[in-house]
């Protein structure tokens, strides 16, 4: 697949992303030079959100667990994940469960995400996909770096964002499922953040900055004594392209039992979907774009 079909497949991805869909109808680690700009001390919040990755980094791996919510219309979609993350590798493995019908019966299948530096696989993705193939495309070609199109926000890209932390204050010590913690909230700058981010996600994060409404993330973070993300609450803005207004998006993390084996294995060649597809239209207002899969090689990270 040549530039231009990446670009489109990332196009579609994200005109039929799963959480638009419903509410709209390099291994190793980087960033240390934010760190040491504005450091002050051990106790001062910018620079300690600014390491944030690296303590990730540091712990190896995680289990973790994700929600998007968005309001539009009245109406409030909540997007659940579950899964596990390897740091190092920058690998991870999610379950997407999609909220259920306005009858309370289920009407989508939990969509199985692999999130790897600089692409996102997906799996029962729907929208004309075969069952047994994935979809691949390239997180650079969204225009949010695919921080909110799939429904979850990579843990990694997550606390790398942190790297663009502007301003932050100390709320407090409280504590958070047996673990002690501390609450910090600030803003953060996305177009700082791609310029400290690790390789992996530095035009992930580029793109975003330029493709949000806003470049600036307001969020809460809850780091243990290790300096570990154990909750993160960040608030993304997009304009939403049928209507032209902008709409808030409001991404959830938890991450607990660091040190777990990881074992992620991305799709062969063979496996991935090569084909269109087709634009989810659930509101029923008749848009039926499409565009080409991400359909090339699923190599390695």
């Amino acid at each position: 697949m040549d530039r231009r079909q990446h670009r489109r497949a990332g196009s579609t991805v994200l005109a039929v992303g799963i959480l638009l869909g419903l509410g709209t109808g390099a291994t190793g680690c980087s960033g240390r030079g934010a760190a040491a700009e504005d450091v002050k001390g051990p106790g001062d919040p910018v620079g300690t959100l600014h390491r944030a990755a690296d303590a990730l980094h540091a712990a190896g791996s995680s289990k973790a667990g994700t929600s998007m919510e968005m309001a539009t219309g009245g109406t409030r979609v909540t997007i659940r994940g579950r899964g596990v993350y390897d740091y190092r590798h920058r690998l991870g493995r999610l379950t997407v469960m999609l909220p259920e019908d306005p009858t309370g019966a289920s009407e989508h299948r939990p969509i199985t995400e692999l999130l790897t530096p600089g692409a996102l696989y997906m799996k029962n993705r729907g929208a004309g996909v075969p069952a047994d193939k994935w979809v691949r495309v390239e997180t650079a070609t969204l225009s949010d770096g695919n921080l909110v199109t799939g429904g979850a926000t990579d843990p990694y890209a997550a606390a790398e964002v942190l790297r663009g932390t502007r301003e932050a204050t100390f709320v407090g010590r409280t504590v958070l499922a047996g673990t002690p913690v501390r609450h910090y909230r600030g803003t953060a700058d996305l177009s700082r953040a791609a310029r400290y981010a690790s390789p992996g996600n530095k035009a992930s994060l580029a793109a975003a900055a330029k493709g949000f409404a806003t470049a600036l993330v307001p969020f809460d973070a809850y780091l243990d004594d290790q300096g570990r993300i154990r909750k993160l609450r960040q608030r993304f803005s997009f304009v939403n392209g049928r209507q032209k207004a902008t709409v808030a998006v409001a991404s959830t993390l938890l991450l607990f039992e660091f040190g777990i084996p990881v074992d992620v294995r991305l799709p062969a060649p063979a496996d991935i979907y090569a084909g269109r597809i087709a634009e989810d239209d659930p509101g029923g207002d008749g848009g039926g774009n499409s565009g080409d899969g991400g359909g090339d090689s699923g190599g390695g990270a």
